[in-house]
């Protein structure tokens, strides 16, 4: 009987940034998929009370009655809701937010080691695999011949730049090259910059309206140009890709993980 229930109870879902867009999008998925329930939701201290759908907002100690928590605040709220479910051994996260430092980066990979994280700089299908293609093109473009500029737009009210996902489109370019991001990374023209360092990889932001993201790579040679590219057209897009991985990761061992994982592009 116990195991019967057991294997028919729903994922219980918290929701970190529950009033932001991604974090109604993601209550939306939550709510009309099967085998979900939406268990906690909150957002940032103050708002305790209000109503979030069906729920009324809590704090981030709910997180205790929860499976997995998908998390699209800001930096340092995740890295304290990682500690804090590091410390009492659950629940597993999916953390989406972007614009990290080393320092917090390194506090998630420490909180997980206790428990499961799934961190992306984004949870779409589409990009992950356009990720997958810039590796490969990268390593078998010869870098002293072929440029690399990833090209990326977004709405004006997102703050941080560089984009996550075009930091992690060029962490794909630069390992396809086998080298560091960190060395070859070159943003933010302006004035008299001089030529373009041979291997650089390029990043070049557009800010404006209402824009839900679009992402191109563009590997520039001297007779041709080859760009992937995607485009993202409504959020619903990344919240399945989410909830996707709150279902995946549910159950899993700790460790740090991220969407390859999730999709199975890895092994092990």
């Amino acid at each position: 009987m116990s195991e019967t229930t057991a294997s028919t109870a729903p994922l219980r879902i918290g929701i970190a940034g529950a009033l932001g867009h991604m974090g109604r999008a993601i209550a939306r998925m939550v709510e009309g998929g099967p085998g979900l329930v939406v268990a906690a939701a909150f957002d940032r201290p103050g708002t305790e009370g209000e109503a979030c759908g069906a729920l009324k907002l809590g704090t981030p100690a709910d997180a205790a009655a929860c499976d997995v928590v998908i998390d699209f605040t800001i930096p340092a709220a995740a890295v304290a809701l990682a500690e804090a479910a590091a410390a009492r051994g659950g629940p597993a996260l999916v953390i989406g937010p972007t614009g990290w430092t080393d320092e917090e980066l390194a506090k998630v990979a420490a909180a997980a080691k206790a428990v499961p994280i799934v961190r992306s700089g984004n949870y779409s299908l589409g990009v992950n695999l356009m990720a997958g293609l810039v590796e490969q093109v990268a390593r078998r473009l010869d870098a002293a011949d072929w440029d690399v500029e990833i090209f990326e737009a977004h709405h004006r009210r997102k703050v941080d730049a560089p984009s996550g996902t075009a930091l992690m489109l060029g962490e794909a370019a630069a390992r396809g090259r086998g080298v560091g991001l960190a060395n070859s990374k070159v943003s933010g023209r302006d004035g008299i910059t001089g030529p373009r360092p041979s291997g650089a990889i390029g990043f070049s932001v557009l800010r404006g309206g209402g824009i839900v993201g679009e992402h191109a790579a563009a590997f520039i040679g001297e007779e041709e140009i080859l760009t992937i590219k995607h485009s993202a057209r409504d959020r619903a897009l990344f919240a399945r890709g989410a909830v996707a991985a709150a279902r995946w990761v549910a159950g899993k061992p700790a460790g740090l993980y991220d969407m390859m994982d999730v999709l199975g592009f890895r092994n092990g």
